[in-house]
């Protein structure tokens, strides 16, 4: 079953890219230099390899982590804090340069602008797990994760509303990659993390104005067309997970634990299997922690894992606007979700069981790692070979 319908494919052949960049970093300094940088390629080359090879430098950045600081916690060899600052710098660059190569080559295709994105969604967790080495901040590399990715994907919510990619005097793309590498390169030379100081300008000149200008956009959108706010935040994605997540955890997670429950105590399962979700409720950061710190011992599995299930339900959500599909939001979307009963359920079984669960979560971890990438390459392949079959182009030529 493909994932681009009839409607859609003729909605691919109509579809135009629309941009604003507002920032003034970008107009009066990056753009000169983009400009100029991209005349180092060949007319030859395909716009997605450019795409392509800036992800890989993140990637490699990833590595590098991963390589001197296994858990992110220790100090890794400046020079791969140096390596970090520069790796990120050339991919801000070529992420930018992709599109002018573009429409120097007269190549421009919705193809193009699912690869730049859909690879955008899964820098967000390498970049995460590199900042992550910098700062040694080990743990909570995961909420590095989250500050990048809350945006991003906000707006690419306002851009399936308005049609228009639109970044804010301050963003993150620019002002807010810019941030990073400067304090990769400053803490390779003077030795001192600086991720706290970081974190807050990134998320009051960055996260925020973001977040602000996208929510802003889509009301003036939504009241252009006299619509309600209200549905244009139900169509988002979060909430339609949020919705199978819920009806997951009370008709598979909570009977199967209420019924183990059964076995380990003297009451019997009725009086606990309705009062369960109560308790679960006063619970529930408790009963989900980890009793392994997953996200202490393997915090490259923990980001990696989720950042690609992210990536799957940003891909869907920019296949959609681009296909004028909005049902298929609904199709397919949750499937990353199918995990996630297995999951809790084995963590939830530690408490049963002397903080002992019944498999060992290093695996389970791993194999959301491989589900997750297995999903999303699945969808990478299949909507790449319906789109160059449908407009007659090609990926990489």
């Amino acid at each position: 079953m493909g994932y681009i319908g009839g409607h859609g494919i003729k909605a691919l052949n109509n579809y135009k890219y629309s941009g604003v960049d507002h920032s003034y970093v970008a107009k009066y300094v990056l753009q000169p230099f983009w400009a100029k940088f991209v005349t180092f390629f060949p007319l030859w080359m395909p716009p997605n390899m450019i795409t392509l090879m800036g992800f890989m430098f993140l990637s490699l950045s990833a590595v590098l982590g991963y390589i001197y600081s296994p858990h992110l916690d220790t100090a890794p060899p400046r020079w791969v804090n140096f390596a970090h600052g520069l790796l990120l710098f050339l991919y801000q660059t070529f992420d930018a340069v992709d599109g002018k190569q573009a429409r120097r080559t007269n190549s421009s295709s919705p193809l193009g602008e699912l690869f730049d994105h859909g690879c955008d969604a899964l820098a967000c967790a390498l970049e995460a797990l590199a900042f992550a080495s910098t700062a040694m901040c080990g743990r909570n590399a995961f909420w590095f994760w989250v500050i990048s990715a809350v945006p991003f994907y906000f707006a690419t919510w306002e851009h399936y509303f308005t049609n228009t990619l639109i970044l804010p005097a301050v963003n993150g793309p620019t002002e807010g990659l810019m941030l990073i590498y400067v304090a990769h390169i400053f803490t390779s030379i003077v030795g001192i993390p600086t991720s706290g100081v970081v974190l807050l300008f990134m998320i009051l000149f960055a996260v925020i104005p973001t977040l602000k200008s996208n929510v802003q956009n889509v009301y003036e959108v939504v009241q252009s067309r006299k619509g309600s706010m209200l549905n244009a935040v139900a169509m988002s994605t979060v909430l339609l997970i949020l919705k199978k997540a819920y009806w997951l955890l009370c008709y598979l997670v909570f009977p199967a634990y209420s019924f183990l429950r059964s076995f380990g105590s003297s009451y019997s399962l009725g009086r606990h299997s309705s009062t369960f979700p109560l308790k679960f409720s006063d619970n529930f950061f408790r009963d989900l922690m980890s009793p392994s710190d997953l996200m202490g011992n393997y915090p490259h599995m923990y980001v990696m894992g989720t950042g690609l299930a992210f990536g799957f339900l940003v891909g869907r959500m920019i296949l959609s606007h681009l296909c004028d599909e909005p049902k298929g939001l609904k199709t397919s979307m949750c499937v990353s979700l199918f995990y996630l009963p297995l999951a809790i359920a084995n963590t939830l079984t530690a408490r049963l069981n002397d903080g002992i669960p019944w498999i060992d979560e290093k695996w389970v971890l791993l194999g959301f790692c491989v589900y997750t990438a297995a999903l999303y390459m699945h969808f990478a392949t299949s909507v790449i070979h319906e789109i160059t079959s449908a407009l007659g182009i090609y990926c990489f030529r």
